[in-house]
């Protein structure tokens, strides 16, 4: 493969959201584990299959919704849908990366590499089916992101609170809500580019994100005070994480809603400095918390 069609895949495979598999290191993190070279080696290579598997199903998506991306502003510019890379490159190097994924899970334990593979799974399903079906298209990125939660989990072979399961899946509903308001303000003919955005309108995606707003503070709350975190962590103070974690969803809804951003969750996280240190101070005083002797 010529250094330009290398390039192309390299960026197809797009790196930057990559970022979103760091939910996978919550588990190690949660379970005092951080210390121990073996969960962190485990969780490492549960990272990098999720990588690999999110790559690969990055090129998919792109090689099926070529001819829909070239209308979109920003998304014409993707290697398949602008010809930088040829359509039978990116399936193969997606076959490719699927096997390495599953193969890499294997790697650290069966239950791992089914966990892969199920993600796999939802987020072809959601390529070829499920982004066409209203509702059922948010609720599917959402999974994603649980199925990133419980492959870390997996990885080091702990139980991972319900309570905790219940929060990244509300507060990914979130993002995935906020990314269809996102998407909705910047196409002016939105259902031509993804046929759910025409079923949507903002009054919707206001009230459903008014819904999942509410009910991921409450349960992130709930979390903090449960019996088995204050015994899984020896204290209460585990609550005093919660206002950086009001703080990130009100700054995001400030983003959303005065800046008309949103479209592009994990690139939002990365740029706007006070949402990304609301985040960095929330796993610092969650460090400190969890891991200083009490």
């Amino acid at each position: 493969m010529k250094a330009t069609g290398l390039l192309a895949l390299i960026e197809a495979v797009r790196p930057r959201q990559w970022t979103k598999n760091l939910l996978v290191f919550a588990a190690v993190l949660f379970a005092k584990r951080l210390t121990d070279p073996a969960a962190l080696a485990d969780t490492f290579v549960a990272f990098a299959a999720l990588c690999m598997a999110a790559g690969a199903c990055y090129l998919v998506n792109d090689v099926a919704d070529a001819e829909r991306d070239r209308l979109h502003p920003d998304k014409a510019g993707r290697p398949v849908a602008s010809g930088r890379l040829k359509p039978g490159t990116a399936t193969v190097a997606a076959i490719v990366l699927m096997l390495a994924a599953v193969g890499s899970g294997f790697a650290v334990n069966s239950d791992l590499a089914v966990c892969v593979a199920i993600y796999l799974a939802t987020t072809l399903a959601y390529t070829f089916t499920l982004k066409s079906v209203v509702v059922l298209d948010v609720l599917a990125i959402a999974l994603g992101f649980v199925l990133r939660a419980v492959a870390g989990a997996l990885a080091i072979q702990v139980e991972i609170s319900v309570w905790l399961l219940l929060c990244t899946f509300l507060l990914s509903l979130f993002l995935a809500i906020a990314k269809r308001r996102g998407e909705l303000q910047m196409l002016a003919m939105a259902e031509e580019h993804r046929e759910t955005l025409g079923e949507y309108s903002a009054h919707l995606l206001d009230q459903m994100t008014a819904v999942v707003t509410s009910a991921s503070i409450m349960a992130y709350c709930l979390y903090t005070f449960s019996d088995r975190t204050i015994h899984e962590v020896g204290s209460t103070d585990l609550k005093y994480t919660i206002p950086f974690v009001v703080y990130a969803v009100f700054r995001y809804l400030y983003l959303i809603h005065k800046r008309g951003l949103g479209a592009d969750p994990s690139q939002l996280f990365l740029r706007d400095r006070p949402l990304l240190a609301s985040v960095v101070l929330w796993a610092i005083v969650s460090g400190v918390i969890l891991y200083l002797p009490k």
